[in-house]
């Protein structure tokens, strides 16, 4: 609860002065995100992908998408982890402080979407604590609880990326990267803002 407390007096590097600094204003832009990491633990797992599409005006761009690997080559080393993901892979590879950095810069004061998005702000609140950053301070929602407010469901029945695909009826896209996943929920959010306006009477059928 005091956690501000720690960040009093710190000097925080430039990229994240910049990040507050846009919080002036509310955003429209939506920012569709996923995350890979090596574990649950928040002290000792890393991220290993992120990847984030935006979506403004109903509508997901995908040239305004974010994709990269974070070249974890230690972590990966210390724990008897094969590098193979790494060296295979054509995307974008950065180290950790260069990939939480340009994160944080195309995120900007978007609002954040995700599935379970609790766990994917988690891990990189933690990233950003070892960089002498503070927390991030967007506004979060989360597509599972999304469709269970709409269907008035218990707090306690969570669902599946694929079961909420599959109810939806979002067609499959192959692969679990990070990318898919992110693709999928943005796909999802569109859907739960036409059963909102439906549902508000600002749309019809």
């Amino acid at each position: 609860m005091l956690d501000w407390l720690k960040h009093i007096n710190k000097e925080h590097p430039e990229f994240w002065k910049e990040y507050l600094a846009k919080f002036s204003k509310k955003s429209k832009r939506y920012v569709v995100l996923s995350t890979k990491a090596t574990g649950e633990s928040l002290e000792k797992d890393v991220i290993t992908f992120i990847s984030a599409f935006a979506v403004e005006n109903d509508t997901i761009l995908i040239k305004d998408s974010f994709e990269t690997i974070l070249l974890q080559y230690r972590f990966l080393h210390d724990n008897q982890l094969s590098n193979e993901y790494i060296i295979e892979s054509r995307l974008l590879k950065l180290s950790e402080p260069e990939a939480l950095k340009a994160f944080v810069e195309y995120l900007g004061n978007g609002i954040i979407v995700g599935h379970n998005v609790e766990s994917d702000v988690a891990i990189i609140n933690a990233t950003l604590e070892r960089m002498e950053c503070g927390k991030l301070r967007n506004e979060a929602l989360d597509i599972d609880i999304m469709h269970r407010k709409l269907h008035e469901l218990p707090d306690d029945k969570k669902f599946s990326l694929e079961e909420l695909s599959d109810f939806y009826k979002i067609q499959k896209i192959e692969g679990d990267s990070a990318t898919e996943d992110a693709y999928k929920a943005a796909l999802l959010f569109l859907k739960f803002i036409y059963f909102y306006l439906l549902f508000m009477g600002f749309m019809s059928i």
